[in-house]
């Protein structure tokens, strides 16, 4: 669609640039301005909550180190 918009004289001079600078269009310049400025202003989905099963228990065992992953590797083959 063809419209009619105001812009300011720095503002236009260096989209110009940029659009020559990269090969494009002028209107491809604004468009793609546009679409990222008001793609900011949507509202992120819902996320559905995520339910972790859990277990009773009193914790690890004695000695184990969850940040040493070959020793609890040792562990789980020992069982």
């Amino acid at each position: 669609m063809r419209t009619t918009i105001w812009l300011d004289d720095d503002l236009l001079r260096e989209a110009k640039l940029h659009a020559a600078a990269t090969g494009r269009t002028l209107t491809a310049v604004i468009e793609d301005a546009l679409r990222e400025t008001l793609g900011r202003r949507r509202k992120p989905r819902s996320r559905s909550r995520l339910r972790l099963k859990t277990v009773g228990g009193s914790g690890t065992q004695p000695g184990v180190d969850l940040d040493d992953s070959a020793a609890l590797l040792d562990l789980m083959d020992r069982a």
